[in-house]
């Protein structure tokens, strides 16, 4: 029997609808959906790759304990009633935060998991929580929160009608958009350019991306802040900012006296940018009809990361290019996450409301940063983790010194992990639950429609029907909570697994009809989760519209433009510039970059035989001329090191970096032993966060700093 399905992918941001061909319950054919509006046909090379992490063999199927013999199937019923017992007993003995709680990255591309495992997470009542929000977005978030009062709040760049696109630290022909949920980037880039438009890329590595761009300028690793300051010390200096009557005038003043400091003769020493080079690009920024400045993951995850996501919003403000045509806008999705009317509404977010027990690193939105994870663990004294649950992720190898995390989870008391892969983390784990995969289970896109640049809905309705005896993440989390709450109460556990008449789909489909395009609002749409089901393409709700002051979340409907708490930051800010200007020679002196490829965004995705072809990818990136001055040749092992490990490497010598810069791809490391990723474990290469230091973070918002590593290079001895 031939079947036709029509559902988006969710292995990254993107959204891109697919259509997939089926005979007799198996996978022929993956196409891109022609008639998806947002995506217009486009597909990567990870959507087909569905099918491979469906079918894969190495995919764990049901729940497993570690013995001392091996591991061991368990049934769902015993090992959920031995968990929650075990939880309930060190919960008492210790205190709540014992526990703690790790949510990987993809959590957010599956709402069952995200609805459900926020149950969980806040029935354990924790203060112990921790993701890969951490080592990623937080600053965006955080200064959302800070500056418009909601932490979902992200300016989105409207990049189908801007004329000036500048963007640091992104590369979205690899991630097809990250914090801008953009299918057929491509096109829509080459797009700005058939306009008449321009986009520029500012990045240490000339990036799959830059390569297309009008224009790529090299900036050395974590200086991007000053270069920020330097544009905007050219705009007030030549009296090109705009009036904003939603900006209060003595924060706008406050900021100029700042960028003053930060003329930029005196940054191009720092940045390695030629000061005729920040006047101009702050000359053709404020000149053209529309622009947004965008910065991503690489401007993010370094030492002032906030400072430059605060100063990237603050430029789009002051030259009159947020909320605005061709800037950075908002969203208003189906399901809206931000609207104060909204059934769905999230918090809004909070800040340093508590510390993390040994270095006093501040939460951001009830979560601490994951680089103090480790230490919380091997940390003795009252408030130490004992205890931890991971879903969806692989810390040890996707956050800071993964060898000191890998040694602390062995010293756990407890740990479970939601997950289906036997990975570098997983192995740890005395319990793995497995959930079903994206085909076996329906899906919405909670969170990449608030990131989206254009309004849309889709609901994606499962292919195929798990084996008998398989549960959905949601199920898992729904039951595990429950029995963990009649352990408390002192009563008896069920011998047979808790269902809940309440799903996901039944959550989705009240907050689509209570939204802004839903019947109870009498909307022309009138969304909902049947109408949903009957558009297999999805439903195109327009482009992004002009949404301040009424969808402000601060008090008084004002942007909040230099933030009391940001303004603590600026005298490390300060000391840090002078620190550039007067730096000497260092035992350390080359600088870290990580890169991300089209074909792996996650590290569970190597294990996806199509998505490892080509050539080997887990390689180092080295400049000519430094090769040349260390000694060393193309594709030549060296031994790379940083303050907390070293490596071995095979060298790969190109021009695409700048001098001093060596870059290392996020996401290997399968070398270690005990896990069961026979493909991942073909193409092992090493762990770049085997020299990643957890100390190293932004100070003000605790996210993780692993943007321009100090590291030295070793050529090894015949």
């Amino acid at each position: 029997m031939d079947q036709t399905h029509y559902r988006s992918c969710n292995l990254c941001e993107a959204m891109c609808g697919l259509q997939i061909e089926v005979k007799n319950g198996t996978i022929q054919n993956f196409k891109g959906d022609i008639l998806d509006q947002f995506s217009r046909g486009h597909i990567c090379p990870k959507g087909p790759e569905l099918k491979s992490l469906y079918e894969d063999p190495d995919r764990i199927k049901f729940p497993i304990k570690r013995t001392n013999s091996g591991w061991e199937k368990v049934s769902w019923v015993e090992a959920l009633s031995d968990i929650a017992k075990q939880i309930v007993d060190l919960q008492t003995k210790y205190g709540n935060d014992v526990v703690a709680i790790y949510n990987g990255n993809p959590n957010v591309h599956n709402y069952g998991s995200m609805l459900y495992g926020q149950r969980f997470t806040s029935r354990i009542k924790t203060k112990n929580n921790f993701s890969a929000t951490s080592v990623d977005q937080l600053p965006h978030q955080l200064l959302s929160y800070l500056m418009f009062g909601h932490q979902l709040l992200v300016p989105i760049p409207d990049i189908d009608r801007t004329t000036y696109f500048l963007i640091l630290g992104g590369n979205p022909f690899a991630s097809n958009g990250s914090l801008m949920t953009v299918p057929d980037v491509k096109k829509r880039l080459k797009a700005i350019q058939d306009r008449g438009g321009k986009y520029v890329v500012i990045d240490p590595r000339k990036t799959e991306t830059a390569e297309h761009a009008n224009e790529h300028i090299f900036i050395k690793p974590g200086t991007d802040v000053f270069f920020l300051l330097s544009l905007l010390n050219v705009i007030f200096e030549k009296k090109r900012n705009k009036p904003n009557s939603l900006v209060n005038e003595e924060d706008l003043n406050s900021i100029q006296r700042l960028t003053n400091e930060f003329h930029p003769t005196v940054v191009s020493k720092i940045t390695g940018i030629p000061m005729d080079t920040i006047e101009r690009i702050a000359m053709e920024f404020v000149n053209a009809p529309s622009a947004v400045c965008y910065g991503r993951v690489g401007v993010s995850t370094q030492e002032f990361g906030a400072l430059c996501q605060w100063l990237i919003n603050v430029i789009n403000i002051v030259t009159g290019n947020l909320d605005k045509e061709g800037g950075a806008m908002f969203t208003l999705p189906a399901v809206d996450l931000v609207g104060e009317g909204s059934t769905m509404r999230s918090s809004p977010g909070s800040f340093n409301t508590y510390q993390s027990r040994v270095r006093k690193l501040p939460e951001f939105n009830d979560e601490l940063p994951v680089s103090a994870l480790a230490e919380e663990i091997l940390t003795d004294g009252e408030g130490q983790i004992r205890v931890l649950a991971t879903s969806a992720g692989n810390p040890v190898l996707s956050t800071p010194n993964g060898s000191k995390l890998e040694k602390a989870l062995s010293q756990l008391d407890l740990m479970i992990s939601f997950d289906f892969y036997l990975n570098e983390t997983t192995k740890h784990a005395h319990y793995i639950f497995p959930p079903t995969s994206t085909l076996e289970h329906d899906h919405y896109d909670l969170i990449f429609n608030v990131f989206a640049v254009r309004n849309t809905s889709r609901y994606n309705q499962p292919l195929f029907q798990p084996e008998e005896g398989m549960l959905h993440d949601w199920e898992i989390f729904s039951d595990l909570t429950k029995r963990i709450e009649l352990v408390r109460s002192g009563k008896e556990l069920p011998s047979e697994l808790i269902r809940t008449k309440l799903t996901p789909a039944s959550i989705i489909d009240h907050a689509l009809k209570s939204g802004p395009y839903g019947s109870k609002n009498n909307t022309e749409i009138q969304m909902s989760l049947e109408l949903l089901k009957n558009s297999p393409h999805g439903i195109d709700l327009g482009p992004l519209k002009k949404s301040f002051p009424e969808r402000l979340y601060t008090k008084d409907k004002k942007i909040q433009l230099f933030p009391t708490l940001l303004q603590n930051d600026i005298p490390r800010l300060k000391t840090k510039f002078n620190e550039h200007l007067n730096s000497g020679h260092s035992n350390f002196p080359y600088l870290l970059i990580g890169r991300r490829h089209l074909r792996n965004n996650n590290s569970w995705m190597h294990n996806l035989p199509k998505l490892m072809t080509g050539k080997p990818r887990c390689t180092m990136m080295v400049h000519p001329d430094d090769a040349s001055l260390l000694g060393i040749s193309n594709h030549e092992e060296v031994i790379v090191e940083s303050k907390v490990g070293k490596l071995r490497i095979p060298v790969e010598i190109t021009d695409e970096l700048m001098k001093g810069v060596v870059s290392i791809p996020h996401g290997f490391g399968h070398n270690r032993s005990g896990t069961n990723q026979k493909v991942a474990t073909q193409f092992s290469g090493v762990s770049i966060n085997d020299l990643t230091d957890d100390q190293s973070i932004d100070e003000f918002s605790g996210n993780a700093a692993f943007s321009g590593i100090q590291v030295k290079i070793l050529k090894i001895s015949d």
